[in-house]
């Protein structure tokens, strides 16, 4: 079981909201980070009411870096030392429009939601981690960071970035007990999965507890021969996953060959 306390950003409503029960279920103290305060304290008291375990909420925007900074050390504070970080906050294209035609502001307003977002919980909360030598992150991906897409590239962009500054954060980490991972949550039937036009008619949604459960492993320290590397909730089996080492670039982003003659093979 995962012990500690747990930080998980977006936490008000969607994934977070149910990775928030989840590990609190779990008896792990649960800290959620959103910026509607209201929205969000109603959302950790339910979950302590459920659950009977420690919650707090913490209203912040995960991409300015001051509230960063103040949230965390409340955390800290309050609850104590971070064990587990989840960057679950992000934004979706609001429109579904190829790039050129897609409004520069809100464009990059996706993006930095995701990609700030997560570099500054990470230089907030990391260091606190190295000094007790003991930490997960969670970064929430998506198959989309894997491939282009004529609409969505904001967030395309956003979590190709950010598996990127997860196998980037594991390389510097080398040597410690910290550990990051990449979590593709599969389709979670939630408001934003919903209001995308590529899932209209979906049936075959993913559970969320699947979810929970592999993030929960990750915490426990069960899948630590997967840090730097992306996991897919609804296609990889938990129990597979404890027992396979990858190898090489397995479940990284990198250039395909065009053949053996490539030189960049």
């Amino acid at each position: 079981m995962p012990e500690g306390v747990a930080l998980v950003t977006g936490a008000s409503t969607g994934i977070g909201r149910h990775l928030v029960e989840g590990l609190a279920a779990r008896g792990m103290a649960v800290a959620g980070i959103a910026r509607t305060e209201d929205r969000l304290r109603t959302a950790m008291d339910e979950v302590a009411a459920a659950t009977g375990g420690r919650t707090l909420a913490v209203a912040a925007d995960v991409t300015d870096r001051a509230s960063v900074e103040e949230a965390v050390g409340l955390v800290r504070e309050q609850l104590g030392p971070i064990a587990l970080l989840v960057n679950n906050a992000g934004l979706i294209d609001e429109f579904e429009v190829p790039v050129w035609e897609a409004d520069p502001d809100q464009w990059w307003d996706v993006v930095t939601s995701h990609i700030r977002g997560a570099q500054l919980t990470i230089r907030t909360v990391l260091p606190w981690m190295l000094l007790r030598n003991r930490g997960r992150v969670v970064n929430i991906a998506s198959g989309m960071g894997t491939r282009g897409s004529p609409d969505y590239s904001a967030y395309s962009v956003a979590k190709t970035g950010l598996m990127r500054l997860t196998e980037s954060l594991v390389a510097a980490l080398e040597g410690s007990d910290v550990r990051a991972f990449d979590v593709a949550p599969g389709v979670v039937r939630t408001t934003m999965s919903t209001s995308m036009s590529m899932h209209a008619g979906r049936t075959d949604w993913t559970p969320p507890e699947a979810v929970v459960d592999l993030v929960a492993a990750i915490a426990a320290g069960e899948l630590d021969q997967w840090s730097g590397r992306m996991l897919r909730v609804g296609a990889d089996d938990l129990d597979t996953l404890r027992t396979v080492v990858p190898e090489d670039a397995a479940r990284q982003l990198r250039l395909q060959p065009y053949g053996d003659a490539d030189p960049l093979a």
